[in-house]
């Protein structure tokens, strides 16, 4: 069977000026497969810079890969043209991070919803597209006369983003790219939200690709997780195996500032490192500049090293393991 979605050998480079000088490598080499018959969460985790957008904006189309190519139901995407760069852009849908910019104040939620409803066909009536705005609400925990006729002004955060994930269900999408959708989110709405994305990946069989840097949230929602940093791929595998026992240094950073509700468990346990200044050798490990467990063979970049049959980190601590190549990424995540 032909796989939803396929990443193969992708990178992105970003240079300055005709002279493509000081390239910025965004996104390096990663490879990522989603099935179509396997509906699943996956989470994308990482510090600001490194590399998260990139990559949902690759998914999205908006940007081109520098090397690498990412299909779509076995197409390239890059190439699809007429109707199937419509189906593509009906089918991979994305909730982005603020709910406040997304939205005209000059319309109405009615007028957010019927847009897309009127542009993909997707109703003949203006019963049948009220129909559906008030399934696609009713779905994502919100009630319709409580949000149709009103302006964005007058709801909330938690609101308006679930009328963006809403936005998306109305096209009955295939992959929903969720890039930070809790982050500009009170704390006690983030539970609502992060349930209504698991609700449309269980009833709606829909494949969600969450995008964080906030693993507590990764830890609750999603089934396998793919560490970044400085575009790489640092750790991964099962979500569970990553966030509780890290076999990465960068991981055990992240993981170790997470507030988690334990007196006697400390914060900042692991030293963290400043960055140094300069230009990155990259040909290097790109976490040792501020790794406490740097070595000299850390100049060479590590592979990704099959720790478990569901975990993998690219770090020389583990190099008496089997070496994982790129392409077999996805074989180590959960579905």
């Amino acid at each position: 069977m032909t796989n939803l979605l396929e990443l193969r050998n992708v990178s992105k480079v970003y240079t300055r000026g005709l002279t493509h000088s000081n390239p910025t490598i965004a996104l390096r080499e990663t490879s990522l497969t989603l099935k179509d018959d396997e509906p699943t969460i996956l989470t994308v985790a990482g510090e600001s810079g490194s590399g998260k957008t990139t990559l949902a904006m690759l998914l999205l189309g908006f940007i081109d890969p520098t090397v690498g190519e990412i299909l779509y139901k076995g197409r390239n995407i890059r190439s699809l043209t007429g109707s199937e760069r419509m189906a593509y852009r009906r089918e991979v849908q994305a909730v982005f991070q603020d709910p406040f910019a997304v939205f005209n104040p000059f319309y109405t939620v009615d007028h957010l919803l019927t847009v897309p409803i009127r542009r993909f066909k997707l109703a003949k009536s203006k019963t049948e597209a009220r129909d559906r705005m008030e399934e696609a609400l009713t779905a994502v925990g919100l009630r319709p006369e409580d949000v149709l006729g009103r302006f964005p002004h007058q709801l909330s955060g938690g609101q308006r983003q679930r009328i963006n994930v809403a936005r998306a269900l109305l096209l009955r999408p295939r992959l929903l790219i969720a890039d930070e959708p809790v982050s500009m989110v009170d704390a006690s709405l983030r539970a609502n939200i992060l349930e209504t994305l698991r609700n449309l990946q269980r009833d709606y069989g829909v494949s969600i690709i969450y995008i964080t840097h906030d693993l507590t949230t990764a830890y609750h929602i999603a089934k396998s997780i793919v560490v970044l940093y400085r575009g790489g791929v640092m750790e991964a595998g099962d979500v569970d195996s990553v966030i509780k026992s890290p076999q990465h240094p960068y991981t055990q950073l992240l993981v170790d500032s997470i507030p988690w509700p334990n007196l006697d468990q400390r914060w900042g346990e692991h030293a963290i490192i400043a960055r140094e200044s300069g230009l990155h050798d990259p040909g290097a490990c790109p976490f040792m500049p501020r790794c406490p467990k740097a070595m000299d063979i850390c100049r060479n970049r590590p592979p990704l090293f099959q720790i478990t049959p569901h975990q993998a980190a690219a770090c020389y601590l583990h190099d008496k393991l089997p070496s994982v190549d790129a392409e077999r990424l996805s074989e180590l995540l959960p579905a």
